[in-house]
């Protein structure tokens, strides 16, 4: 019995969609704090593979989900590359920033990026063996832009203003950037997929803030790349891609990347993405995050909403964007309940 996620992905139109949920292991579980609070913090965590493990299938054990998502960060390839990074409490990421081709060429070759990462594909290995059958696991990565974005500012910002001028004043130390970005995410998740990952997901949660050309050369095209090499080394292998907040950019971004499923973020109505995205095939999404927090009847109409307007073709449930750390567990269960049962 193929897992419903995989049947999903196939482009299969299944009664009942299958359901995970981004930050799905997170702060929002009180099994998730504990095992942060053992693991000492938050980068501890992503490098003990027995705890990445263990809070990866906590929501699994709670609200049995049909797929697992490797329980990591985007950031960590940077690190691996040779980008110092911390987490201010309270603040989120920090990395040293990288603004200069000279920054660009210190940058460790990818060949070397594993042994920074070995404890990532070792958290896969246990995931592989401990995972219920019927659950599938996604390996995933950020896209190269919104690494980016995080290299050269050297934190989070709220219109990547610093990637955007850096593409304008020094276009070729950018394009560098995004290139090595690209070559190592490929190795990074072909490892995740030698471990056992049946699935990778491409992060691009910065996208909506790249227009017109841009849009095209930084979002799809690495896209593209990725996909391309990925499928040629593990034929068979499904790939979800995430653009989120591309709107209009939606339109034709499986097709133009090779992505079997296009994430949609809650910014566009699901009415509107079945039209316009989901004719293309697979598409996951998109329950606004909120309603996780704040639960009630509200939540089961919106639940309803989104199934039934993807019903007419291949559909994963999921939230728009990652569940946040004030939302209810009990929600969630709803959620759940109302997607499997109508």
């Amino acid at each position: 019995m193929t897992k419903l996620i995989l049947r999903a992905l196939a482009g299969e139109t299944l009664p009942t969609p299958p359901i995970w949920m981004m930050r799905q292991a997170g702060r929002y579980l009180p099994e998730y704090r504990a095992t942060r609070a053992e693991a000492g913090d938050f980068l501890s965590l992503c490098y003990n593979s027995d705890l990445a493990a263990e809070v990866t299938l906590q929501p699994i054990r709670r609200y049995g989900f049909d797929a697992a998502i490797l329980f990591a960060d985007i950031l960590l390839l940077p690190q691996a590359l040779g980008a110092d990074l911390w987490f201010e409490t309270g603040e989120g990421p920090r990395l040293s920033t990288i603004t200069t081709m000279d920054g660009v060429k210190a940058l460790k070759p990818k060949e070397l990026i594993h042994e920074t990462l070995a404890p990532i594909y070792q958290t896969v290995r246990i995931l592989a063996r401990e995972l219920p059958k019927e659950t599938a696991l996604i390996g995933f990565a950020g896209a190269p832009w919104t690494v980016a974005t995080y290299m050269i500012a050297g934190r989070g910002t709220k219109d990547q203003g610093p990637a955007h001028a850096l593409k304008a004043a020094d276009r070729a130390t950018f394009v560098a950037l995004i290139d090595i970005i690209t070559e190592a995410t490929i190795d990074y998740l072909s490892e995740q997929v030698k471990a056992g990952a049946e699935v990778v997901k491409l992060f691009d949660s910065w996208a909506g803030s790249l227009k017109g050309q841009d849009f095209l050369d930084f979002a799809v095209a690495p896209a593209a790349r990725i996909i391309a090499e990925l499928k040629a080394r593990h034929p068979g292998l499904p790939v979800i891609a995430f653009p989120r907040e591309a709107g209009a950019g939606y339109i034709g971004f499986a097709k133009a990347t090779g992505a079997d499923c296009v994430a949609i973020d809650n910014s566009v109505s699901p009415e509107w993405a079945a039209e316009h995205v989901q004719v293309s095939g697979c598409v996951q999404g998109n329950l606004a995050p909120d309603h996780m927090v704040t639960g009630g009847q509200a939540l089961i109409d919106a639940t309803r909403r989104v199934v039934d307007a993807f019903k007419g073709g291949p559909h994963i449930f999921n939230l728009g964007h990652g569940i946040t750390p004030d939302a209810n567990p009990d929600n969630v269960a709803l959620m759940i309940e109302t997607v499997r049962k109508g």
